[in-house]
């Protein structure tokens, strides 16, 4: 059985590094991703998906020190469901699937990142290295890992 998925979009906010009790980074984080439309629709409405994702470690703190909202990602990683009691109705299980992110790729050259989150805000720092080796690993997907 197979579960895995490569998403690419662009993040709807910026992310926020979070810490767990046991000290591991984590962000959850959302990504809009365009959705084909049918034969009938109105090519000028967009149309997409908002997809949950969560990202832990690394990871999460690369993603949050480079990206913001409206940064090109691609995701890859794997579908995931949890449960938890609702904290404001007792005895109400809220369930959540949410993308569980592997790999990261930032999808935009430094300069277009700089240019952009100076018009946002002033968090877009990046050092003086590459942007390459700021990158999270890219993607290797040949077309022999395809399903179709």
């Amino acid at each position: 059985m197979i579960n895995r998925v490569i998403l690419v979009g662009r993040l709807t906010k910026d992310p926020q590094l979070r810490k767990t009790q046991s000290n591991m980074s984590v962000s959850s984080f959302t990504v809009a991703v365009d959705r084909r439309k049918g034969r009938n629709a109105d090519p000028s409405q967009p149309d997409a998906d908002f997809i949950p994702c969560v990202a832990w470690n690394q990871t999460a703190e690369l993603l949050c020190q480079y990206m913001h909202k409206g940064s090109q990602v691609g995701v890859e990683g794997r579908i995931q469901t949890r449960n938890y009691d609702d904290p404001n109705n007792p005895g109400k299980k809220v369930y959540v699937t949410e993308v569980v992110c592997d790999n990261l790729t930032f999808l935009e050259p430094k300069s277009s990142s700089e240019a952009r989150s100076s018009a946002n805000s002033n968090t877009g720092y990046y050092p003086d290295d590459s942007y390459e080796e700021l990158a999270a690993p890219a993607l290797n997907i040949s077309s022999d890992d395809l399903p179709f």
